[in-house]
């Protein structure tokens, strides 16, 4: 193959994948951080909390145990069966081993999941705000993202109308997020058994529930979507993982329990790329699902707080307005009216990457653009940083917006 063929090959599955809007204001965070300028980050979706010491006790046991060499390809017998006693002792799920994956991350399985089950003709509905990564993971699998924009009104959630308008003959999945990145909104049952009575007139479309910030919920009750619709459990994939609920974001395992033939498959393409996760975050990861959580309750005090007051904060501004969120860590802050508005320098604010921009160079403070989420006009902010840096920022953050003409 000529190299001429090879980059044309790469160009046209790189195309696939959108360019980053973010990329830019990373690096320009790194460069004004490498001038001496500090710059508060809150555009990283990770806890500022250590891994439990339980946890990390239990790491060391399984290497001190020999706990280093290959597994099976979806996880060992000791941490299928912890995830196992995890749904059936939270969520009221239950499942055989046969039907239960482990993998380098929740991210790694999505992207299996979606590989596994998605042709070129094939579509995927993705309510938006979505993360970021949804969209160009079903590209990749050669499938057609659908996105169906929601509104502050509905909570940002996916109403059933808009479901029924969405499904088509060619829909292969439904992919529920809750509690959500970037919006921190939570489907309560009622809501999840509404879109699960859409779904039973179209037998063919799958449910990926997206449950990696479970752990994390704060003024309304958890319910994961194969809970609230048990009917539908068959042709729900649930996904998990460690690291939102037990700041274990570096060690990368999550996991996922669905039916057998779809979780089968998934491990037949987790074989022949990166093949089982590591061993260690393995035994971590079993020592983090049957250990004592308790700690939670003080790590969500904590991020209430923080939550609270970074609200009060922004409300301050009138060109700011955002939605108190029910979970995960993240503000998803409107920020329209301050589209249009002129800095001292002349230059308009014209879009939400502006903002962004803006806040960088006269707030320092680093956010997330909407528009990457699938909603401009907006940016996100994580509150999951240290309590003064989120008070610190939110308040530059304000004094910047006064600024503007």
């Amino acid at each position: 193959m000529s190299q001429q063929n090879i980059d044309s090959r790469l160009a046209k599955r790189v195309s696939r994948i959108g360019l980053s809007m973010t990329v830019k204001i990373a690096q320009r965070a790194r460069e004004l951080q490498a001038q001496g300028k500090k710059i508060i980050n809150m555009g990283a979706g990770e806890l500022d909390f250590d891994t439990p010491e339980y946890i990390k006790l239990g790491a060391i046991k399984g290497i001190l145990e020999g706990q280093t060499r290959y597994t099976n390809v979806g996880g060992t017998t000791a941490l299928t069966q912890a995830i196992q006693q995890k749904f059936q002792r939270e969520n009221q799920l239950s499942y055989e081993l046969s039907e239960i994956v482990a993998g380098t991350g929740a991210k790694q399985l999505l992207f299996n999941a979606l590989q596994a089950t998605v042709d070129e003709s094939d579509e995927v509905i993705i309510p938006a705000p979505y993360w970021v990564s949804y969209p160009d993971m079903v590209r990749l699998a050669d499938g057609t993202p659908v996105t169906v924009t929601t509104t502050v009104d509905s909570g940002y959630k996916i109403t059933p109308d808009q479901l029924r308008a969405a499904l088509t003959a060619q829909t292969k999945w439904l992919l529920i997020n809750s509690p959500g990145n970037p919006t921190g909104a939570i489907y309560s049952r009622e809501e999840l058994q509404a879109l699960a009575d859409v779904l039973k007139d179209y037998p063919r479309v799958l449910v990926l529930s997206d449950d990696i910030y479970e752990p994390l919920t704060y003024d309304v009750p958890f319910i994961s979507f194969a809970t609230a619709a048990p009917e539908l459990k068959d042709r729900t994939l649930t996904l998990n993982g460690v690291s939102k609920g037990y700041a274990m974001t570096g060690w990368r395992l999550g996991y996922a329990a669905g039916p057998e033939w779809l979780v089968k498959a998934m491990e037949k393409i987790q074989a022949q790329s990166t093949s089982n996760p590591s061993s260690v975050s393995q035994a971590a990861a079993a020592t983090a699902l049957m250990g004592d959580s308790s700690f939670l309750t003080g790590w969500r005090d904590i991020l209430v707080k923080r939550r609270d007051e970074a609200c009060e904060i922004l409300a301050a501004s009138s060109l700011l307005h955002l939605q108190k969120p029910q979970g995960a860590f993240y503000l998803f802050v409107d920020c329209q009216p301050a589209l249009g508005k002129t800095l001292a320098d002349g230059s308009v604010l014209a879009d939400d990457l502006d903002i962004a921009r803006f806040l960088i160079e006269h707030a320092s403070v680093a956010v997330v653009p909407g528009s990457a989420f699938g909603m401009s006009g907006h940016f996100r902010l994580a509150f999951s940083i240290a309590s003064e840096d989120v008070t610190a920022a939110c308040k530059a953050i304000v004094a910047a917006m006064e600024t503007l003409k």
